[in-house]
């Protein structure tokens, strides 16, 4: 029997969606829905990620150690997370125990209660997350290069939001965010391994048919203008520094030449940012590239920690090593970069957690299951010229962003050889 891929949408709009996976004895289902923190207020900043905590706190029949003890008394687990286009609720089961697991998540979507005590809480909480990331600078870096890159914007804005603003975050915020956004059109319910797919339509409607219609709003559209920040930490020891230009979005048609390109650049032990910066001029410990897409926008971008008055060597290590690349990729470097790619998303195929998320993150995004031949064939068909291309394209285009925390008091001019 071989995995396979199976799609319904229940009377309501909502969609479940499958992949049967036989020779597994767990599952892993989950909901996921197209909002997240681009679709915030600035007022509330921070909301999306607050109702994702809070949905876990109680509900009508299921105080929140309840539901902790529940999934936890058969082995399961459950989660969630927020990014800036989607929010996810998942859980991770043995096959036998799919259904508790499916009655917990519609609960918690459904029937949570947003107790004003449990409100209290969990706000002390996220304000620990917040500092949390303060004390990261290699997280708090791309936050700041996310605001210099879409300022004055939601695109821009942190997920967890600033803590002037969870430190006061209504409950009636959490409740009209979850009434405008949470509605079935805009769900996926996945799930991948020992299943059937009838069986998961089955719980969709008994669970979620009654869901109400919540159409939502559009998320503001990105604009990207590029820029510079700076955050002067003098106790730290490293400069966290993060170099970018505007990418593409997910469907742009150069997609995975772009994931090859930045592979090639900063992927791995053999790519060039690796191999210069650290192997060759000892100038780093930690280097590497990025290639995120969203809905209208993306990034192209690198990551390195490094000692301030290594500063500006290695930021023209990063220029010419990019300009090089795209002047002069070679096939070789491609290849190895494909590979990369090509052997990161098989091996994801082996786990349920990571199918029933991609198999989520498809449909929200392309409204349909995009066959893994299909995507092998696109990475296959990237070769020097379209890389080359494509890499002109993106450094003559906009501008150049760069965000550092560390014991800098100001940051150079970088020039990509545009």
């Amino acid at each position: 029997m071989i995995d396979a891929v199976e799609i319904t949408t229940i009377a309501n709009g909502l969609r479940v969606v499958s992949e049967t996976m036989p020779r597994l004895q767990t599952a892993s289902l989950g909901v996921w829905i197209d909002v997240g923190a681009r679709y915030e207020a600035p007022e509330v900043n921070g909301v999306a990620h607050m109702l994702e905590h809070m949905a876990f706190k109680g509900t009508r029949r299921r105080s929140a150690r309840a539901i902790a003890e529940e999934i936890e008394r058969v082995g399961g687990s459950l989660n969630a997370y927020t990014s800036r286009e989607h929010t996810a609720y998942y859980a991770r089961i043995l096959a036998d125990d799919i259904g508790l697991a499916a009655d917990i998540l519609a609960d918690i979507l459904q029937h949570s209660t947003f107790d004003p005590a449990e409100l209290e809480k969990e706000r002390h909480v996220v304000l620990q997350e917040i500092g949390q990331v303060k004390d990261t600078p290699d997280d708090l870096v791309f936050d700041l290069l996310q605001d210099a890159s879409y300022p004055d914007q939601p695109m821009g804005r942190a997920i967890l939001g600033p803590e002037s603003i969870v430190a006061e975050m209504p409950r009636k915020a959490l409740v009209d965010y979850m009434a405008r956004h949470y509605g079935p059109k805009r769900m996926v319910f996945a799930g991948a391994g020992k299943l059937e797919h009838g069986y998961l339509v089955e719980l969709a409607e008994r669970l979620f048919g009654e869901l109400p219609a919540a159409e939502g709003q559009s998320a503001q559209p990105a604009r990207y203008s590029g820029g510079q920040r700076l955050e002067h930490r003098p106790d730290l020891e490293q400069v966290h520094l993060c170099l970018a230009v505007e990418g593409l979005p997910y469907h742009h048609p150069d997609h995975f030449a772009l994931q090859v390109l930045s592979t090639a650049l900063g992927g791995g032990m053999s790519s060039r940012l690796f191999q210069e910066a650290r192997e060759n001029r000892g100038l780093c410990y930690s280097i590497f590239s990025f290639a995120s897409a969203y809905a209208d926008t993306g990034q192209l971008g690198v990551y390195a920690g490094t000692d301030p008055a290594d500063v500006p060597e290695l930021l023209k290590v990063v220029a010419d090593e990019t300009r090089a690349l795209i002047d002069a990729p070679d096939e070789e470097e491609l290849a190895r970069a494909r590979a990369q790619l090509k052997a990161s998303l098989l091996m994801g195929l082996e786990s349920c957690s990571a199918v029933s998320e991609e198999l989520a993150r498809q449909l929200l995004c392309f409204n349909r299951r995009v066959p893994v031949e299909e995507i092998v064939a696109k990475i296959d068909a990237v070769d020097t010229a379209g890389v080359r291309r494509l890499g002109q394209e993106l450094l003559e285009a906009g501008a150049v962003t760069l965000a550092a925390v560390g014991p800098l008091t100001d940051l150079p001019e970088v020039d990509l050889g545009t």
